[in-house]
């Protein structure tokens, strides 16, 4: 069978999942490109495979093929993929392990994906998403995530209450602070911590702030002002994972 009516409720419902809203509702969301769609299947969180017809594809989930104008209506991409799939979030609130990053207010979803590319290389246990950070369903994100998204604990979380839950771990919390901190190449103890990474444009908020135990930054270049925050958790992750 190949659907090829836009009208179709199925169809329907997967332009739908553009929406954040719609998502959270269903707990549902896509996945786009064949490596991102191979990516969800490893983690055992697709439902349904949309497919282009007279494409082949072999998995053992439902297969739905769809004409070329249905499936540039599903797409979020400028060039549709010939592969979608329908997936099911992971509800999980557990903080689990002893490296943690916490994630505060990050807006931009290159952002967010590279983030989480880079937790996954460094051997972060778990990512603490605040309520208003980026959603990680956020196409964009899970396009930037290469996939990554799948393979690692991320949950959202209001962070004062994970950092007071952190903090009852024994687990020492790192603000990034360029004025106030020490370089991140003199922390001896590694074998746990949890890092907090502010907004893009405002950096961490005070409130978040004032709960850390100590400050980190990164000795640069007095030339330049800042760096742009994927980047420099990427640094502070890999140097606290040396």
């Amino acid at each position: 069978m190949v659907i090829s009516s836009l009208e179709n409720n199925k169809i329907k419902d997967l332009v739908k999942l553009q929406n954040k809203k719609y998502r959270d509702l269903t707990n549902t969301f896509i996945v786009e490109t064949p490596h991102l769609v191979e990516e969800a299947l490893k983690s055992n969180i697709v439902k349904e495979i949309f497919l282009l017809e007279n494409e082949s594809f072999s998995c053992d989930k439902p297969i739905t093929y769809v004409t070329e104008e249905v499936m540039k209506k599903i797409t979020t991409m400028d060039t549709p993929s010939t592969i979608i799939a329908l997936c099911e979030k992971k509800n999980s609130n557990e903080i689990i392990g002893n490296k943690i990053l916490l994630l505060d207010n990050i807006q931009d979803p290159g952002n967010l994906g590279t983030i989480i590319r880079s937790s996954l290389a460094f051997n972060i246990d778990t990512i603490i998403l605040s309520n208003d950070t980026v959603d990680l369903y956020n196409p964009k994100v899970l396009r930037s995530t290469q996939g990554m998204f799948s393979h690692i604990n991320i949950i959202t979380m209001d962070l004062v209450h994970a950092i007071n839950e952190l903090k009852k771990k024994n687990i020492v919390v790192y603000g990034t602070n360029v004025n106030d901190g020490v370089d991140v190449r003199s922390i001896d103890d590694k074998t746990s911590f949890a890092l907090v990474m502010g907004n893009e444009g405002n950096g961490v908020r005070k409130e978040i702030q004032d709960l850390c135990d100590k400050n980190l930054y990164i000795k640069m270049n007095s030339n330049a002002e800042s760096l742009n925050v994927a980047v420099a958790c990427s640094i502070l992750l890999y140097e606290l994972g040396r």
